[in-house]
C-alpha cells in the first residue's frame, strides 16, 4: 500500500473536487443503471464555513486523489461526502481520510462522526464498517431532515442507512 498524505484542503484545491467526485459518482450510475445521477456541487464557494474539508494525495504538494467534507451539525460531524477519484481507488486513500476526518473531529471536539450511506454498496456501508462505524437510527433533528430529505430528492436506488462513529469511547482514541 502507498503512503497518502492528508492534509486540510486549500482555495486552490476546491476545483478540483467536483470533478473527484463526478468521477466517483460515475460508479454509481453504472451500479444503479442509470443515467440521471446528479452531478457534484461545485466546492468552489465557502463550503468550509461549516466544516472542514480534507484532501488526500500520493506525494506531499500534489494534485488531490480524494476528498472528505464534513459538515458541523449538533453533537459533532457529519461526513457529508468521501469521494476518491476511481483511478487511485483501492490504494488506501479512503481509509486514510476517514481516519483523518476522526482526528480532526476530536481535535474539533465532536462528539461523533456521523453520515448517511449505501447499505450494499461495497465500497459504501461495508467499507465504513471496517473503518469501527455503526448502524445506527437517526437519531437528531439534523439526521432525521436529512433522511426526509433523500426521501424528497429520489436516493431510492438502493437501501440507505445511518451510520456513526462516536468518539468519547475511549477504545477509539
Amino acid at each position: 500500500m502507498l503512503k497518502t498524505f492528508v492534509r486540510q484542503a486549500r482555495a486552490d484545491d476546491l476545483e478540483i473536487l467536483e470533478a473527484i467526485e463526478n468521477e466517483a459518482d460515475a460508479l454509481f450510475a453504472s451500479l444503479f443503471s442509470t443515467a440521471g445521477w446528479r452531478p457534484a456541487p461545485s466546492y468552489t464557494k465557502p463550503s468550509q464555513e461549516n466544516g472542514f474539508i480534507l484532501v488526500a494525495s500520493d506525494t506531499l504538494g500534489s494534485d488531490a486523489l480524494g476528498f472528505a467534507h464534513v459538515l458541523e451539525v449538533p453533537g459533532g460531524g457529519h461526513l457529508e461526502q468521501l469521494s476518491v477519484r476511481p483511478s487511485a481507488a483501492r490504494r488506501g486513500h479512503g481509509r486514510a481520510l476517514v481516519e483523518a476526518v476522526k482526528s480532526e473531529s476530536r481535535l474539533r471536539g465532536y462528539e461523533r462522526v456521523t453520515l448517511r450511506t449505501f447499505a450494499d454498496v461495497p465500497w459504501n456501508a461495508p467499507f465504513y464498517l471496517s473503518c469501527g462505524f455503526v448502524e445506527r437510527d437517526p437519531d437528531s433533528d439534523f439526521l432525521r431532515d436529512l433522511l426526509i430529505a433523500e426521501q424528497q430528492q429520489g436516493l431510492g436506488y438502493g437501501r440507505r442507512v445511518q451510520m456513526n462513529f462516536d468518539l468519547t469511547d475511549g477504545l477509539h482514541r
